[in-house]
């Protein structure tokens, strides 16, 4: 196995814990859902751009601080309806 002298090392462990959370967030902040779809698809073959981009998402959720679903204990609602515009045929990653 060669070494790219120019790679960064990261760590591992760390990816895969914060991506984890970050999966738990997407219960009420569903506009992550896709990101975090995509950089979990690297939890065992990640490079540095893969951890550049989940410090993208957290910066997003720095930015965007109480904007997700509130969900109420005792709501009458029996389900949640969800609409996507996405693609997924386009992209040779899914």
């Amino acid at each position: 196995m060669c070494v790219d002298p120019n790679q960064v090392l990261v760590n591992k462990g760390q990816y895969q814990r914060l991506v984890e959370r970050l999966m738990y967030l997407s219960h009420t902040r569903s506009n992550l859902a896709y990101a975090l779809s995509i950089v979990s698809q690297y939890m065992h073959n990640l490079d540095e751009k893969h951890v550049n981009a989940v410090m993208q998402i957290l910066r997003y959720l720095k930015s965007a601080l109480g904007k997700g679903i509130l969900f109420t204990k005792n709501s009458n609602y029996q389900s949640i309806d969800a609409y996507t515009d996405a693609n997924w045929a386009g992209s040779i990653d899914d």
